[in-house]
């Protein structure tokens, strides 16, 4: 077998298409057997480069050339009803003093699934990750509606939190009167959506003056200063919020149908907070202070804020108080009562 028989088996076993044009006319002269598979007809009299690839972009083709820089582009094309990708290559060499274009066309269909799925599955990592990052950023909402955001940090770091005792800290505790009557009898998806509109609003108030609402519980209130952050105006705060608290419920109950009124409970003491629970968690504080709040806001009347004098000496010279008289409180012996009644200085309402 000549030299030249020999290049010619040569060519026409690659599996890759090669075809040579003339670059003045851009006729093909030559083109191996997938080339003439890939492209039927035959395979030089009367086809051009742009007969055969419709798509070709000739002036940027000339200007890859003329920079002696191959041209390459990829087009997609059927063979027997089955759609595959073919990767070309267009380059300018000489054949005995000839300027010839050498074309060359990859099969690179599976490459392309291959990308196609590299990148259907990075996609679908994006938006599992997104919705990772959704659930997470819901259940830390979720978790900071139920703890402080300190006993969260903790939490999350190290998977478990310490029970912290705090000897200053003042306790709010609400109450709803006649709530389970006006419940029963009235519309109760109405009456709920009033008690969470409330509850927002207390919400506001608390967050005004550095508090942390601890829990609802039915038409229960409870809020707490100086937890998990000491402060030294935890008592005044308090006291502000209870204030302010009874002052909206005025002002709402001025301009809606349904009245709300409350008792309000409030004190100063030793108090300490812990998550309780493994399945649900639920932040919680316990102590003398929570538990004379309690008693104090058993001991109000309606619309009515009460304190005993350990907390009055924290406040006595900041706010106005009618005193009612000495008392015997359950588990405290006997207290002397004092009703919250106003401040010496102008409170913002801001919720």
């Amino acid at each position: 077998m000549n030299m030249e028989r020999f290049n010619e088996v040569l060519l026409e076993s690659v599996g890759v298409a090669l075809a040579i044009i003339d670059q003045q006319n851009l006729c093909i002269l030559f083109g191996n057997r997938r080339f003439v598979e890939w492209f039927p007809g035959e395979s030089g009299v009367g086809r051009t480069l742009t007969e055969v690839f419709s798509t070709l972009e000739p002036g940027r083709m000339q200007a890859k050339l003329d920079d002696d820089k191959p041209y390459v582009t990829e087009i997609e094309i059927k063979i027997r009803r089955r759609q595959i990708t073919l990767a070309i290559t267009i380059s300018r060499h000489k054949n005995n003093n000839i300027d010839v274009l050498i074309l060359e066309a990859q099969n690179i269909s599976k490459i392309k699934e291959l990308e196609y799925m590299i990148e259907s599955y990075s996609k679908m990592i994006e938006k599992q990750n997104r919705t990772l990052a959704r659930e997470k950023e819901r259940v830390e909402k979720l978790l900071l509606n139920v703890m402080p955001k300190s006993v969260y940090e903790e939490l999350k770091t190290f998977g478990v939190t310490t029970p912290q005792k705090y000897e200053q800290a003042s306790v709010l505790m609400l109450d709803f009167v006649g709530f389970t009557d006006m419940a029963i009898s009235k519309d109760p998806a109405g009456i709920i959506t009033e008690l969470n509109d409330i509850f927002t609003a207390f919400d506001r108030i608390a967050e005004q003056f550095g508090c942390e609402r601890i829990k609802t519980i039915g038409d229960a209130y409870m809020a707490v200063s100086g937890i998990p952050e000491s402060t030294p105006d935890h008592a005044q705060n308090i006291a502000k919020v209870a204030l302010l608290m009874v002052r909206y419920l005025e002002r709402r109950n001025s301009s809606h149908a349904q009245k709300w009124n409350c008792r309000i409970g409030i004190n100063s003491g030793t108090v300490i907070g812990s998550i309780v629970g493994v399945q649900k968690y639920v932040y919680d504080i316990f102590g003398p202070g929570v538990n004379l709040a309690a008693r104090m806001e058993a001991f109000s009347d309606t619309m009515e804020i009460s304190l005993c004098e350990d907390m009055y000496e924290l406040i006595k010279d900041d706010f106005r108080f009618e005193d009612r008289g000495d008392h015997e409180v359950k588990g405290f012996g006997t207290k002397q009562i004092f009703s919250l009644t106003g401040t010496h200085q102008a409170i913002g309402l801001a919720i």
